[in-house]
């Protein structure tokens, strides 16, 4: 009996180590997709389309549970950064922590003590991605909102240097917000919400 017991938890083991690859996995898929036909479709952001091309976008997914672990996990990132110069920006997707948002929102001030914390304040920066995320001053279901909803909760890595070099080839860098709230206003909740449920 304990024999076979024994073989039952390898086996209830290897299932759930392949749910995990298999969740990894489609939380990368659903995020490139998001990123491919909602982002970059909609020109969303000045250098996403170029990075993408370039393949030079890190995929990386937590399976933090707690926000300890999750800060140990963007440590983790950032020194991957550091030792991978040809890697532009890293997006680091958490599906099983900081799912609500407001959580999620007062944890960016930790990511960012800990780019202080690690002398890396000035290098890179932390951009906010959530599903539920939401501006000040808006309703949840104004479509500007829709600017920074991605699949799952990320915390997007990027390098300074690269931002900077970006938003030198934009035209009119200050209006990016503008244009993409004017843009998404004009698509409408109805039509953001239809393009999004298309994504697999």
């Amino acid at each position: 009996m304990g024999q076979g017991r024994g073989h039952a938890d390898l086996d209830d083991q290897r299932m759930m180590q392949d749910n995990e690859l298999i969740n990894a996995a489609t939380a990368v898929r659903q995020t490139q997709q998001w990123l491919d036909h909602f982002v970059i479709e909609l020109d969303l952001c000045p250098f996403a389309r170029r990075e993408r091309v370039l393949e030079t976008i890190r995929f990386c997914v937590s399976d933090a549970a707690t926000e300890a672990d999750l800060l140990c996990d963007l440590e983790t990132e950032l020194s991957h950064l550091d030792q991978h110069p040809e890697v532009a920006t890293t997006l680091l997707i958490h599906p099983h922590v900081l799912t609500q948002f407001l959580d999620y929102n007062q944890f960016l001030n930790a990511a960012d003590d800990a780019l202080v914390r690690l002398s890396h304040a000035g290098v890179y920066q932390v951009a906010s991605f959530h599903p539920d995320y939401q501006f000040a001053g808006t309703k949840n279901n104004d479509p500007e909102n829709f600017t920074n909803r991605s699949p799952y909760p990320m915390l997007h890595l990027l390098r300074e240097a690269s931002v900077e070099a970006a938003l030198k080839r934009y035209a009119n860098p200050d209006q990016i917000p503008a244009n993409n709230i004017e843009k998404l206003n004009a698509l409408g909740l109805h039509a953001i919400r239809a393009r999004l449920a298309s994504l697999t």
